[in-house]
């Protein structure tokens, strides 16, 4: 009986493909335009004038040969003016590109089509695109379609209306990695618009989108409150870490994300806020925060009061939320539950759980507004005076930490604790520079000070 051999024929025709791909020099958007590419193809930018470049990067590759759109040099590439770039297919690859000093006029700088699925822009920056009138609104990624991935890109500079990097979220599931980029500097909008990072919005944000956010620097990106801010279900936000951000991580909109394992280091910076929970039945745990200086809507950890009844873009009641092993570590204020009450904003959190988290705050817990149902059990306080009686669901006992190499408490060998965070998020403090593209070597120092 004749017997198939798989990994046989699939190397034959990973081989017949690759003899068949070709690399296609382009010197500019309408050379790339005209080519017909087919899976396993490259076209290649070539050094010259690519100012004012409207690229539409549009073919179909596949999983064994996706089609590529890659530099010739890396970096060394810049494009400028009015540019902008469409992906535009399945299974392509953006690689190696270099936005820079330019701005765009009409479109965003780059945006995945409705139709791209499967494809990619890594090793990619963009710096300093901005116009002249910072109230123009364009975004510099836009990533629409499924199955979509942003990874080891720099971004740097936004100054204008709009949000840095977007997920639009559709009536379906859209599944987007946002892995190993460095979110470089975007000072103060002075309005709302000026988020880093966006999935989804209040139309949609009832909808589900499993995107995640995952093993990227966020550094002193202050463009508004929300650094990073979810508005769809089911996301998760993890291993990142905030530095230095006059803003918070804050859950707006939509239900279910899981948020974990990130660090956010405040360094004393006025301003400097933790993560925000509005909606249900989100899961904050295994955080590292430290030196945040933030209260009430920016404290360490802020669990929020709702509007009755409220419209999607309003503020929906917390419910199911639960929030356990963090460590907080010299930030002004630990939790605040309740907070943002005021008038027409009075819908207390409901059925919150708050366990095993660590805490070394001038204020442990703060209560705007007394929750429904709160589970408060298992929270250790230690190395603080306080000025009345101890919270209930707190202990004060020594964990007996210590303070390692990169001023971040652990557990010593005498501790009877876990480690009070995760080490993907500690080994960005100090491995930022494989965060980005390989051409940036001069990104900022990190460390807790």
């Amino acid at each position: 009986m004749f017997k198939l051999n798989t990994p046989k024929v699939l190397f034959l025709l990973l081989c017949s493909i690759s003899s068949y791909a070709k690399d296609y020099p382009v010197h500019n958007a309408a050379e790339l335009a005209f080519l017909n590419l087919k899976p396993g193809d490259r076209a290649i930018m070539q050094p010259g004038n690519w100012t004012n470049q409207q690229l539409v990067f549009k073919a179909k590759g596949t999983k064994e040969a996706p089609v590529t759109l890659i530099s010739s040099d890396p970096g060394k590439i810049i494009i400028n003016g009015n540019s902008h770039l469409l992906i535009d297919g399945q299974w392509l690859v953006v690689d190696g590109l270099n936005f820079s000093q330019g701005n765009s006029q009409k479109k965003d700088v780059i945006t995945f089509s409705k139709d791209a699925e499967w494809c990619r822009l890594t090793n990619t920056s963009i710096v300093d695109f901005n116009p002249a009138d910072k109230k123009q609104d364009y975004k510099w990624v836009s990533i629409n379609g499924y199955h979509n991935r942003v990874d080891h890109c720099y971004i740097k500079g936004k100054t204008h209306q709009g949000t840095t990097l977007v997920v639009w979220v559709a009536d379906k599931p859209n599944y987007h990695e946002i892995d190993h980029n460095f979110f470089d500097t975007r000072p103060d909008l002075g309005n709302n618009g000026g988020e880093t990072i966006r999935i989804g919005t209040s139309t949609v944000s009832m909808n589900d989108s499993y995107t995640t956010v995952e093993d990227n620097v966020f550094y002193q990106c202050n463009g508004e409150m929300e650094v990073l801010s979810n508005k769809s279900g089911h996301n998760t936000i993890r291993n990142n870490l905030f530095y230095e951000c006059v803003g918070t991580l804050t859950l707006r909109e939509g239900n279910f994300a899981e948020v974990y394992g990130n660090y956010m280091i405040g360094n004393g910076v006025k301003g400097t806020g933790g993560i925000r929970i509005i909606g249900e039945s989100h899961k904050v745990y295994y955080n590292y925060l430290q030196g945040l200086t933030g209260t009430g809507l920016k404290a360490a950890i802020t669990i929020m009061d709702a509007i009755p009844n409220s419209e999607l873009k309003g503020y929906m009641q917390v419910k199911n939320a639960e929030i356990k092993n963090n460590t907080i570590i010299n930030c002004t204020e630990a939790f605040e539950v309740g907070s943002g009450k005021r008038d027409g904003r009075g819908l207390p959190p409901q059925n919150v759980t708050i366990t095993n988290n660590l805490v070394l705050a001038s204020d442990p817990i703060v209560y705007t507004d007394q929750p429904q149902g709160l589970k408060i059990s298992g929270n250790i306080l230690f190395n603080i005076k306080l000025a009345g009686d101890l919270p209930d669901g707190f202990d004060m006992k020594d964990p007996r930490l210590n303070t390692d190499a990169t001023n971040i408490y652990q557990p010593s060998k005498r501790s009877k604790i876990g480690a009070p965070g995760l080490s993907a998020g500690q080994k960005l403090l100090f491995d930022a520079a494989g965060i980005g593209p390989a051409w940036y070597k001069n990104l900022p120092a990190i460390r807790v000070k």
